[in-house]
């Protein structure tokens, strides 16, 4: 018998090709890997999964996650799965693709945006006065805050306790849901902070003395991991990780503030005055405004775009005014409503 002895290189190399046969085999039956999205449709608002505004990804026409599309190889035949297609509705934070107006009486008027409901017609124990939407997968949902800090959620949002029946020492003026959906702050007029679910608790003004009473409050993007909340001379107080980039406190205002909105990076906000009149700090842009312009009715809140390019603000007869990259997509200003307008859901 005869002994073949094999060179150690000739060896390596046999087992190299060995190995570049089962990966090509592999990549041959499996296909390419695909790059993620950045938008499920061209002709709609997407963002890169991981850096839009609550970093994760979604459709801005059809809500969370894009339908996937797996194909398989096989010797013979192809064949493609369509996953399901996300959930119609309000799940996003986007007033580009449609917004929900909410009214004292609790009535919601939606456009370009899903209705999931509304406290229109029933009877409540204190007038609505701010509102705002679930970002929560699967999302379709919204909540609206009454004065007396009772707390009303619609689609998927998720109820996670409320003041209702509780004292208060100062009405609730608003409120905000947290980036993760899981939980929300009511604010009150004395700047009472009352937090629920995943939203923390990082200070308020109760107790402590206010020049002006606080009107409204918005959360830090993205995280959650602070607040501001702003008075109607325009003051504001920040907590938690929220920086301070100046305010109107102390300085002549032609109307009283209504209303707020952070930017998209966290680094800057807006305030909104019953006159339409906008102010823009840090990294919020202006981008115009109705300050000087005739209004049939006073404005009452305003939100931002989330592009952090544009702004909506809302008037008490529904009027709607659109700054920036913001569409406008109807209103109630021509209609007769039952009670006054208080907030915009985007």
């Amino acid at each position: 018998m005869t002994f073949v002895r094999r060179n150690p290189l000739q060896a390596a190399v046999g087992a190299l090709l060995a190995v570049g046969l089962i990966v090509s085999a592999v990549i041959a039956t499996t296909g390419p890997l695909q790059r993620s999205a950045v938008s499920c449709a061209p002709n709609y608002f997407g963002f890169q999964p991981g850096y839009n505004r609550y970093a994760y990804s979604y459709d801005a026409r059809y809500g969370y996650g894009c339908p996937s599309t797996t194909t398989t190889a096989a010797p013979a035949t192809t064949t493609t799965t369509q996953g399901p297609t996300p959930p119609v509705g309000n799940p996003d934070r986007n007033t580009e693709d449609g917004y929900c107006l909410a009214a004292s009486d609790g009535g919601v008027f939606c456009f370009n945006d899903a209705f999931n409901g509304s406290m229109g017609g029933k009877p409540l124990n204190a007038p609505i006065v701010g509102a705002d939407v679930s970002p929560s997968t699967p999302g379709n949902g919204y909540y609206l805050f009454a004065a007396d800090g009772g707390v009303f959620a619609f689609g998927g949002a998720n109820f996670y306790g409320s003041m209702g029946g509780k004292p208060l020492n100062k009405p609730v003026v608003g409120g905000a849901v947290a980036p993760d959906g899981g939980g929300y702050w009511v604010v009150a007029s004395d700047g009472g902070i009352f937090a629920f679910g995943t939203a923390r608790f990082f200070g308020s003004r109760g107790g402590q003395p206010l020049n002006a009473p606080i009107v409204g409050m918005t959360g830090l993007e993205p995280f959650g991991s602070g607040y501001w909340l702003v008075a109607s001379d325009g003051g504001i107080f920040a907590y938690g990780a929220a920086f301070f980039y100046g305010s109107m406190g102390g300085k002549p205002l032609n109307k009283p503030v209504v209303g707020m909105d952070s930017a998209v990076d966290g680094l800057g906000y807006w305030f909104v005055a019953s006159d339409g009149g906008i102010f823009a700090f840090g990294s919020a842009p202006f981008l115009g405004s109705m300050g000087g312009k005739p209004l049939n009715k006073p404005v009452v809140n305003m939100a931002a775009t989330s592009t952090g390019r544009g702004y909506v603000l809302v008037a008490t007869d529904g009027g709607v005014f659109c700054f920036g990259d913001q569409p406008f997509f109807g209103s109630t200003g021509s209609l007769r409503l039952n009670a006054p307008v208080v907030d915009i859901i985007p």
